[in-house]
């Protein structure tokens, strides 16, 4: 199993409107074969006094994929190029992390 953390930073005021853009993009996504689960998650309100906030403009994707063939074709989709497309502007920064398990 492959599990990928991306953490998403949109320009200041322009994360709800990548989120609208994500979330359309969902069933398409976990629709492809070897997805076990992909969704976005934002700070957690009213969270535990440890807490360290990722911040208003930021939001991460939480995935989980069967193989590192699944994720690369993921990557590859029609539609994720469609979803780049529609939110390359409003994005001030991309980190995509890669994990295996331990």
């Amino acid at each position: 199993m492959i599990h990928v953390i991306a953490v998403i930073t949109a320009k200041p005021g322009q994360r709800e409107s990548i989120l609208m853009h994500f979330s359309a993009n969902v069933p398409a996504v976990r629709a492809e074969k070897g997805c076990i689960e992909y969704g976005a998650a934002v700070d957690a309100e009213n969270a535990l006094s440890f807490q360290t906030k990722w911040g208003p403009d930021t939001f991460l994707v939480v995935e989980k994929w069967e193989s590192m063939d699944a994720l690369k074709t993921h990557a590859a989709a029609a539609h994720m190029a469609a979803y780049a497309a529609k939110t390359k502007d409003s994005i001030a920064s991309r980190l995509i992390h890669i994990l295996q398990p331990a």
